[in-house]
């Protein structure tokens, strides 16, 4: 059985002159993406830059926007950070549901939370206690 070797999408494996090249796009070009924060690729000891495969398909992607749908580029700049911030966003929203899933599959509890925040675990059918009173007594009169 042949073991299967994958790149890691976020590797910092390509320099500039193979990221270019696999981009279709001027060294030079990549640096001025760089500094306009279109793409960030991680830094060698020696400073080079190093673009890892997914650096080289978001390059892609800037080129695509800007020569087919003519969007200049702080738009583009702009319609990168929502889709980065997207993708964040759904990253927390399945780690959110993996959290729930887990919670369901605790011997049939479930949680309640009172008005302080304090959360306990129930059995199923079961009423969370409610706090004792105080031994505050309010009277309320119409003094007029």
């Amino acid at each position: 059985m042949a073991a299967s070797h994958r790149l890691d999408e976020n590797a910092p494996v390509f320099v500039i002159s193979v990221a270019a090249e696999l981009s279709g796009m001027h060294p030079q070009t990549l640096r001025q993406y760089d500094r306009m924060g279109l793409v960030s690729p991680r830094r060698a000891a020696g400073r080079g830059r190093r673009y890892s495969p997914r650096d080289v398909v978001r390059l892609r992607e800037v080129q695509r926007l800007s020569q087919e749908e003519g969007i200049n580029l702080a738009g583009i700049k702009r319609i990168l950070e929502l889709q980065d911030q997207v993708r964040d966003l759904s990253d927390q929203l399945s780690a959110v549901h993996a959290a729930v899933e887990k919670l369901a599959g605790t011997d049939g509890r479930v949680f309640a939370a009172d008005s302080s925040g304090q959360v306990s675990a129930l059995r199923r059918g079961q009423r969370p206690r409610r706090p004792s009173p105080g031994g505050a007594l309010v009277l309320w009169g119409d003094r007029r």
